[in-house]
């Protein structure tokens, strides 16, 4: 039997970042091979379990997504991390119930879909100046945007997400360009390695296709406490976890809790790929022994 490890059309591959994945998993003693989560080709029942990876493009067809993962549910095939916790994942609301369990999070005006809303009165409302505005299903900053009270087309750009979806709009955080974003890594239920992204000169996106770029730091003890509870209400039998946040004092104010498809930044740390294989490995494992 054979795993696959899902991925996007753009990268039927997998990108160069988890390609290591594959011969690690063979050292642990798994067949695996990448797949396309939305390829009509491909018999997803003929898989042991499927591991979610660069699904990068999920977010452009939710329902889809979806679709699929209810097919692979009604197929028996176990889904990693988790379907129920995938799904829930989803639409970024889930930090409302975080800040409910008490993470700090960063403030946010929550807006249904097809609300007129005037952006600059939220802003005055809250009293910000320079906010972001975002989709509540998104990744990779997509339709994300950095506005300013008063600022000529920032309605529109709010308004064209609320033609597709729900909207959220947050305080615009310096600290993403004084020191950058702080991402935790777990493997398996353990911090496995912490980097910090930063935007090119004059953006705020921190991602690498946006010119962002991302080193390995130690991780301060009290912002590692913190992501280490913010990871815990992400639910039991994690198979990998990122939380996203900056730092504000002795503050993680938390950005996200990325349990869908995290770049995991596994060539940043040694043995971190061995560490999630080891993770896959031993519920493939779990699962044969339950069948026998």
């Amino acid at each position: 039997m054979t795993v696959a490890v899902a991925t996007c059309a753009q990268f039927p591959g997998l990108p160069d970042g988890e390609r290591g994945l594959l011969a690690a998993l063979r050292a642990a003693g798994v067949r695996a091979e990448p797949a396309v989560w939305d390829s009509p080709d491909v018999d997803w029942a003929a898989y042991e379990g499927v591991v979610l990876r660069a699904v990068w493009d999920y977010h452009r067809n939710p329902d889809a997504f979806r679709a699929w993962i209810s097919r692979l549910e009604a197929a028996g095939v176990p889904l990693w991390n988790p379907a129920p916790i995938v799904r829930g994942n989803m639409v970024k609301s889930y930090l409302r119930s975080l800040e409910a369990a008490g993470a700090a999070v960063v403030p946010t005006a929550w807006l249904e879909r097809g609300a007129r809303t005037s952006l600059d009165a939220v802003l005055a409302e809250r009293g910000w100046t320079r906010a972001v505005v975002k989709p509540v299903v998104s990744a990779s900053a997509f339709r994300t945007r950095r506005v300013a009270r008063g600022e000529p087309g920032a309605q529109a750009a709010l308004e064209e997400i609320l033609d597709h979806s729900g909207a959220m709009v947050q305080p615009y955080l310096p600290e993403i360009e004084a020191e950058g974003e702080w991402s935790f890594v777990f493997i398996d239920g353990a911090f496995s390695h912490a980097v910090v992204k930063t935007p090119a000169p004059g953006d705020f996106r921190v991602q690498a296709e946006h010119g962002g770029a991302a080193e390995r730091r130690e991780a301060p003890p009290e912002l590692l406490a913190q992501a280490a509870a913010a990871a815990a209400l992400g639910g039991e039998d994690l198979l990998y976890a990122r939380v996203d946040g900056v730092r504000r004092g002795g503050t993680l104010l938390l950005v996200e809790l990325e349990l869908i498809e995290p770049y995991l930044f596994l060539d940043a740390a040694p043995g971190a790929v061995d560490r999630l294989a080891r993770g896959i490995a031993k519920r493939v494992s779990n699962l044969r022994r339950h069948k026998t």
